[in-house]
């Protein structure tokens, strides 16, 4: 085989290789039901053994019919995440899915989802959601979503949703394209860390002054996700 020819199938490999790597692994089995107290380390869970496997692992009453308490939050929005963590069965089958709650002018601030792409549908009111491209261009792609509208976010990107109605509150029901798809909420991460980023970097990368930094550090930067 000519040397070229063994570069093609090198970076033919690579590409494959990367493919299978971009999301959650595919299964490869009819289930693997997460056993949450094995002491056994691995990249998701170990399963559970399928013997013991009932229609109560792939099952949870998690009422998501039923509107959530939004005046909690500073933000103004509850994110009821349904994942591994609540629902063995996703094991390794590679979604989850979330009910978000907006009060009257709340948001589901800017953050990103590091292992998975999101598909959003609004069940009820009005969103003003986007997201931004990566580096160097940093393009903001939104639009305004009415009832029944969808949107998807790709994943890694830094999105956000609003409910601009100031007097009606808004539902949507998210989609994700991994068992545990993670979140950084974007201000928490930065200004919020334990123990905090040095105010001297984050004053350089923010272009502000130190006692701006501090100021927003001195904040209680709070999780939407109950």
């Amino acid at each position: 085989m000519a040397p070229s020819s063994y570069f093609l199938l090198a970076v033919l490999l690579a590409l494959v290789a990367y493919q299978a790597n971009a999301s959650d692994p595919s299964p490869l089995q009819d289930f693997c039901v997460a056993d949450k107290h094995s002491p056994v380390k691995v990249n998701g869970f170990v399963c559970k053994d399928p013997m013991a496997v009932n229609a109560d692992d792939f099952f949870k009453a998690a009422n998501l019919d039923t509107p959530r308490d939004t005046m909690k939050s500073k933000v103004g929005s509850n994110v009821t995440l349904i994942n591994v963590m609540q629902l063995p069965g996703l094991n390794t089958l590679g979604i989850s899915l979330a009910r978000i709650d907006y009060a009257p002018l709340g948001e589901n601030p800017p953050h990103t989802h590091p292992r998975a792409t999101e598909i959003l549908t609004v069940l009820e009111g009005t969103l003003y959601v986007g997201f931004v491209t990566s580096n160097p261009n940093n393009t903001l792609l939104a639009k305004v979503l009415n009832k029944g509208d969808v949107f998807v976010f790709p994943e890694g990107l830094i999105h956000f949703q609003f409910n601009p109605i100031h007097d009606k509150p808004a539902v949507a029901i998210a989609a994700l394209s991994s068992q545990n798809p993670g979140v950084i909420t974007i201000a928490n991460a930065v200004f919020g860390s334990k123990p905090p980023i040095s105010d001297d970097v984050l004053a350089k990368a923010f272009q502000v002054e130190k006692g701006t930094i501090d100021w927003l550090q001195a904040q209680f930067w709070e999780n939407n996700h109950y």
